[in-house]
């Protein structure tokens, strides 16, 4: 009888006890684990939205780079890019250009005296114009004629006396070719396109306005690098006081072409290969 009383009077107690403990583990539940579940979820859910929030990174481009720009003085510019005027003498006062320039154009400048002085440029173009032509104007000659007059060689035969071409003759012409020799090509086609309007009015003085010089002057120069060298050595007659070639295809040639046989086979060839150079020169800087 009395067990059965404290059995009920615990009772209670133990209800009461279990409820207060389920609230309990409920709060701990709330406040403990369900926060950390909603912390886990909102960091999640955060991830997330920044994710796709995220801009979309662009590349960037590199930074363009803007070169200062240079001050330019428009007198310093004028004077690199325009060439400086070249002021020549007059056709009648350019024998003082000349000589004072000429030694510029040669390293043996002691051949200079072969040089005529006196009307330079008109000589030039007077003799060039003749000898294109296969003439020969001996009056109007740039240099200097030789001192020493041809020579033949001499002997008698049983046809009676012969003469042949006296080669050591030829020397007479070595100064007059080594002062071709020893120029300057490159000045020389340059010092010729600077008197060109001289070179013109000389021309035109012979009756030329209209005509270009310069085609007059290759012609000249054609001349001496067509003119055959003969392999044989030349037989000559004397009829009179002057000598004649033998062979009449030489005796025909004109007086020009007789000039350039008379040089010798040595000479003639140094003076074709620099003609040749001033001939390519001349026509590239036409």
């Amino acid at each position: 009888m009395s067990i059965q009383h404290t059995e009920e009077k615990q009772t209670p107690w133990a209800v009461i006890a279990i409820i207060i403990a389920a609230i309990i583990a409920f709060v701990i539940y709330y406040y403990v684990i369900s926060a950390d579940k909603s912390d886990t979820i909102e960091a999640n859910t955060t991830a997330v939205i920044e994710t796709v929030e995220e801009p979309i990174k662009v590349p960037e481009l590199p930074p363009e780079i803007i070169e200062p720009e240079l001050s330019v003085d428009p007198t310093e510019e004028d004077t690199v890019d325009i060439e400086p005027e070249i002021i020549l003498p007059t056709l009648d006062e350019s024998d003082t250009w000349f000589s004072t320039k000429l030694p510029e154009l040669t390293w043996r400048k002691e051949l200079l005296k072969l040089v005529v002085t006196d009307d330079m440029i008109r000589r030039f173009v007077v003799f060039t114009d003749n000898f294109s032509q296969g003439t020969l104007a001996y009056e109007h000659t740039p240099l200097v004629t030789p001192n020493t007059k041809f020579t033949a060689l001499e002997q008698e035969t049983e046809q009676g006396t012969q003469w042949q071409w006296d080669e050591s003759s030829t020397r007479r012409f070595s100064m007059y070719v080594d002062l071709l020799r020893s120029m300057d090509s490159e000045m020389l086609v340059q010092w010729y396109g600077e008197l060109k309007p001289l070179i013109d009015q000389a021309y035109a003085e012979l009756g030329y306005p209209e005509e270009d010089f310069t085609d007059k002057l290759q012609n000249a120069i054609t001349k001496v690098l067509d003119m055959e060298i003969p392999k044989e050595q030349l037989e000559l007659s004397r009829p009179s006081v002057m000598y004649k070639y033998k062979d009449e295809s030489l005796e025909s040639l004109d007086d020009a072409e007789k000039l350039l046989l008379r040089l010798g086979k040595e000479n003639l060839l140094v003076i074709k290969s620099v003609m040749l150079e001033i001939n390519e020169k001349l026509a590239r800087s036409r």
